[in-house]
């Protein structure tokens, strides 16, 4: 019978028990193991607790190893066990509450210790660090008690702090000494722009700021600066970095510097006692993130098991940011030292930055933001030190020039199958495929037990879930309820209910509560949920510019050679010799190749420099015509009875008060108005979303026009008899549309959707119509347009009856 070594670690974090998972598999029963862990917990993702904080994981779904794991194993667990001694001599150690083992072999893997700053009043009540489940605990409990929150320390791990106080709904300011954010692993313009992206969720910020003291008596009430300001604080979490472990190692002669010093095969200076993860120094650094700590993990493992194993040399390493939903990618050389060359590409509008850092013909850093699609390929490229002559541009925009951008399926099925996918563990995208192909893993869940990938930090889950689809076909997960896209499983009035009933404010809270399969979203539920929002809270919410599409960012609509077409808002096609004017010294000053009157009756401006379009807009000085955007575009007139002899109504007037009234209304999908003077419908409203004709005595309003590949002639909503009617039962009719209607839904697939029948009953009655009205109105009130309102309506206006008080906005 072969007797089995004894083999004991201190510490149960995450980089020691994966040292212990990868032994298990390379020498079962080749040990007998003990392990020490002073929480009482058993082995958790660390990694997770700002996702615990900010309400998407629950603390047991963040636990790697259950208890019945180091039962299943036939591994003795001292949970809450402190080790504080250790006897090399007698090869013993010995914990806080005099439990004893003795080994053969001894890993430590003590991790780390938050550093706390050692100011004046640090010793009160609500001054914690962000390190382990029961500091997430405090700020939770903290969080029910007390509002106003300060975060020391703008690195990665204050600013998942920050979002998690954020989260739980405390007003929170974060600290930083330095100029800007995570100066570590970010540039300053990738840096001021998460700085923007998190201001926009709530965060507050304080640059340049040395903390001096705390003040307050028994609990924290704020703090004091050096240059003598305060800021007020019911809790101060501390964030400003971490310490290895090596007191037990000092202690009992081990060798120490910064970290525990070992060697290549993470050998200490006494025999027969290892170190791993965040307490051990190798070559004269300690690493603090999780790749670089299961690489020493693999290597010890090899070693312990007697397995040949190239040494351990140290590691590249890269930072995904896991802030709810902010992508930020960092890795090698991100700051473009001396001897390298950078490139560079920014877009404020769409949000993404990217860098990539060159030295020699080789990648040897990058820095992304907005989208780090391409984050995993870079690093794997820094890694392998390949030369990238002639690629460097294709690297930077991740796609060769006049190609359109490939799709993630084809950019995963170009992924060489040794290109990592997880970082934090080091899988493959051929284990991965491996997986799915030959073991069975029909889910993320599979492969997440089987490979380990997405394990950690979970920022591979979206390429991990592409590469299921990939390589699964129709055996990969269960049968997935059709959503909005793929993206979700939910439908239009699902998620409409949540986001009423759970009171979501934002995109990314809303992707992020619900549960998004790709955490950034798409093209087709991003402007969705834009829009849901703004509908549901038209007084509160914001609107977001990078959930829009390119033409609603430049209030332009882009033509097929890359220029702009500007379209002024020209009320009901009428304009003045004044207007007129100035869109043609407009139109000369920016060299506008050609000038159009429109179907819509307006003056389009074709040809124009994306760089002019901010210029001519101002030179304008008049509104936008929203020709681009899922909103009212038109209201469409002919003269009635100002000028026509068979006029029955003033259908001008009628024409430009639906235009005042509802522009700037946002709706599922562009809207199409027009005002005829009479039967004759010579401004075509029976082909219009909403199209009011003349009678003797009133008008008829129709509904569900279409002039489009599809032509579809209105239906008749109903007859009223005056001008006020028209305007409420328009109102009434647009916010219903607005509100069932799913996104890029015309009116006329809406209506032949739901039938006309169940739209005249919701507005038949004058109270529901009201109610109806009274939240477009909210709507209205709460929409601002980027460009003046036009010049010389006055004078337009005079030359009309008026129609009550209807004409203003």
């Amino acid at each position: 019978m072969t007797v089995r070594r004894k083999l004991v670690m201190i510490g149960n974090g995450m980089a020691g028990v994966r040292a212990v998972e990868h032994l298990l598999k390379l020498a079962p029963g080749a040990y007998e193991i003990t392990i020490f862990g002073a929480e009482p917990h058993p082995n958790y993702n660390r990694i997770m607790l700002s996702s615990v904080l900010a309400g998407g994981a629950d603390l047991k779904e963040i636990f790697i190893n259950d208890w019945d794991w180091y039962k299943d194993n036939h591994i003795r667990l001292y949970a809450g066990h402190k080790v504080t001694r250790i006897d090399p001599a007698a090869r013993k150690v010995v914990s806080h509450l005099g439990a004893e083992s003795e080994y053969d072999e001894l890993i430590l893997a003590t991790g780390s210790n938050p550093f706390m700053l050692p100011l004046p009043g640090s010793d009160k009540q609500g001054v914690i660090a962000f390190r382990d489940i029961r500091d997430c605990e405090i700020m939770i409990e903290t969080s029910k008690q007390y509002k106003k929150a300060v975060v020391i320390g703008g690195g990665l791990l204050g600013l998942e702090a920050a979002r998690g106080l954020l989260h739980l709904g405390m007003d929170v300011s974060v600290v930083h000494i330095h100029s800007y954010l995570m100066e570590r692993q970010l540039d300053e313009t990738a840096a001021r722009m998460l700085q923007s992206e998190l201001e926009a969720q709530g965060m507050k910020f304080l640059l340049n700021k040395q903390t001096e003291s705390i003040v307050g008596r028994k609990r924290v009430k704020g703090l004091r600066f050096g240059d003598g300001s305060e800021t007020e604080a019911d809790l101060i979490v501390m964030a400003v970095g971490i310490r290895p472990n090596v007191e037990l190692a000092n202690s009992a002669g081990i060798e120490v510097n910064r970290g525990i010093v070992v060697d290549d095969y993470m050998q200490t200076s006494v025999p027969g006692v290892y170190a791993v993860g965040e307490c051990a120094e190798h070559r004269g650094i300690a690493y603090g993130l999780v790749a670089p700590l299961y690489e020493q993990g693999a290597v010890l493992a090899k070693r312990l098991a007697g397995v040949e194993t190239a040494p351990y040399t140290g590691s590249v390493t890269s930072t995904k940011l896991k802030v709810s939903g902010v992508d930020v990618f960092s890795g090698g050389l991100y700051a473009g030292p001396a001897g390298t060359r950078s490139l560079r590409y920014q877009d404020e509008v769409e949000g993404i930055y990217k860098k990539i850092v060159l030295h020699d013909d080789k990648l040897v850093g990058a820095v992304l933001f907005g989208d780090t699609t391409d984050g995993a390929k870079l690093f794997s490229l820094i890694k392998s030190g390949e030369s990238v002559a002639g690629k460097e541009k294709e690297l930077l925009l991740g796609l060769s020039g006049g190609q359109s951008a490939p799709s993630t399926a084809s950019r995963l099925e170009a992924m060489a199958d040794d290109e990592i996918v997880c970082g934090c563990n080091g899988v493959s995208k051929g284990t991965i495929a491996e997986a799915i192909r030959t073991k069975g893993c029909t889910s993320v869940r599979d492969i997440k037990a089987c490979t380990k990938a997405s394990a950690s930090c979970g920022g591979c889950k979206p390429l991990v879930e592409g590469l299921l689809g990939l390589y699964g076909g129709d055996s990969a997960g269960e049968p997935v309820k059709e959503g909005i896209c793929g993206c979700t499983s939910l439908s239009r009035d699902e998620i409409v209910e949540q986001i009423t009933r759970m009171g979501l404010k934002s995109v990314k809270e809303t992707m992020h509560v619900l549960e998004w399969r790709q955490q950034e979203g798409c093209s087709k539920c991003r402007p969705a949920l834009n829009y849901y929002l703004g509908m549901l809270w038209p007084a509160e919410y914001t609107d977001e510019k990078e959930s829009r599409f390119t033409n609603e960012r430049y209030h332009a609509n882009i033509q097929k050679d890359g220029t702009y077409s500007v379209v002024p808002r020209i009320y009901g096609g009428v304009t003045s010799p004044g207007e007129l004017k100035k869109i043609a010294e407009v139109a000369e000053k920016f060299d506008v190749p050609m000038v159009k009157i429109t179907g819509g009756q307006r003056i389009d401006l074709l040809g124009v420099k994306k760089e002019d379009l901010p210029k001519m807009w101002e030179e304008l000085d008049m509104p936008s015509g929203y020709a681009y955007g899922k909103a009212l575009r038109t209201v469409k007139t002919c003269v009635g009875s100002t000028f026509c002899r068979f006029g029955t109504q003033d259908s001008i007037v009628m024409g430009i008060t639906l235009e005042k009234k509802f522009e700037r209304l946002n709706t599922p999908a562009k809207v199409k108005l027009a005002v005829s003077g009479c039967p004759r419908n010579c401004a075509e409203a029976t082909i219009k979303d909403f199209g009011v004709v003349a009678i003797d005595g009133g008008w008829e309003l129709h509904v569900g026009g279409n002039g489009g590949v599809h032509v579809r002639a209105t239906e008749l909503l109903c007859t009223v008899k005056t001008e006020e009617e028209v305007v409420e039962w328009a109102g009434a009719f647009l916010q219903y549309y607005r509100e069932k209607a799913q996104w890029n839904e015309r009116t006329s697939v809406w209506l032949e959707r739901v039938g006309l029948e169940s739209v005249k009953k919701a507005l038949e009655k004058r109270e529901d119509r009201a109610a109806l009205v009274g939240r477009i109105e909210t709507t209205l009130r709460s929409a601002t347009d980027p460009w003046k309102e036009i010049i010389g309506k006055d004078e337009l206006r005079k030359n009309f009856v008026p129609i009550s008080d209807l004409q203003s906005v």
